[in-house]
């Protein structure tokens, strides 16, 4: 479908700063990976340590799109950045792209497909750690807090929205990878998962890590940022079009980091990652209220 959507309010300048790419993605030879954080982080505290250096390593081009306050304020806005993101990214490449996101950055590219159809032709796997595709009901539990987390709760407007109609696209690969010990998004256990996804006419797989390694006990911050399983998984949708349990090595259960996190650096990395996300700093003003539904917003 190539119907562009609602008219974006976000100034292009603005649009434009969001978006960086490490390299010239003109003519690409292999597909794009467009990197999405999550709420209460940033491109560079959250992946300049794990996933950017992993993918550089294996000589595959990335991008990644820095989302307003830290991706606290409103998602509807947020979306207008991943709808320019994954337009210019298409355009400038001439291919469709990969699309990797943690938390809310791998819920927000699905509001972008939702409203705006002509992106439904340009990604072609959106491969998402633990994903707040259906909230989460540790965000119904305040009356003052960030945009985004208002929209995030199991309830809000913002979600019923988000997956109505359908929750996938035809053409567009789904692979949705999860722990059970996720403490932020849930719930997430095996019987009952909010990051899963079941409707529409999308190539679907949802997949826990402990579906490989059933000791493996990483929380919603390591699945984002150092989790060998959730890793492997990707790298696996990405090369295949979704991710499937029985390509995963057993040895991977034993890797404690994933590629390109130093041992001896993690302390430190992982320590500015911790600080940034529980700081105020470029973060939205709380909200006694979810934000109010943009015109162009519709649940049929």
């Amino acid at each position: 479908m190539d119907v562009a959507g609602p008219a974006l309010d976000v100034p292009a300048a603005a649009l434009a700063a969001s978006l960086y790419c490490p390299s010239s993605i003109a003519n690409a030879t292999q597909p794009v990976i467009l990197l999405v954080p999550g709420t209460d982080t940033i491109p560079s505290v959250d992946y300049d340590w794990d996933y950017e250096l992993a993918f550089t390593e294996n000589h595959m081009p990335w991008c990644a799109v820095t989302l307003p306050y830290s991706a606290t304020g409103d998602i509807q806005t947020a979306g207008e950045y991943l709808v320019n993101a994954i337009r210019t990214m298409y355009a400038t490449s001439g291919r469709k792209l990969h699309v990797l996101g943690w938390s809310q950055g791998g819920m927000v590219p699905r509001w972008a497909l939702r409203f705006w159809p002509d992106t439904r032709n340009m990604i072609d796997d959106l491969v998402s750690l633990d994903a707040s595709n259906h909230g989460t009901i540790d965000s119904e539990l305040s009356n003052s807090q960030a945009p985004a987390d208002w929209q995030q709760a199991a309830n809000a407007h913002f979600i019923a929205a988000l997956n109505s109609y359908t929750e996938t696209f035809a053409g567009i690969n789904y692979t949705q990878i999860f722990s059970y010990d996720d403490e932020i998004v849930v719930p997430n256990s095996a019987v009952d998962s909010s990051s899963s996804l079941s409707v529409g006419p999308g190539k679907i797989a949802n997949v826990a890590v402990q579906q490989i390694c059933p000791n493996d006990t990483s929380d919603h911050l390591a699945m984002g940022t150092y989790d060998a399983v959730g890793y492997a998984l990707a790298i696996d949708a990405f090369a295949k079009g979704i991710a499937a349990t029985a390509d995963i090595p057993l040895t991977v259960c034993a890797e404690t980091y994933q590629p390109a996190v130093v041992p001896a650096q993690f302390p430190a990395n992982y320590s500015a990652f911790l600080q940034y996300t529980t700081s105020d700093e470029n973060h939205a003003p709380s909200t006694s209220a979810e934000p109010t539904a943009a015109p162009y917003v519709y649940t049929q």
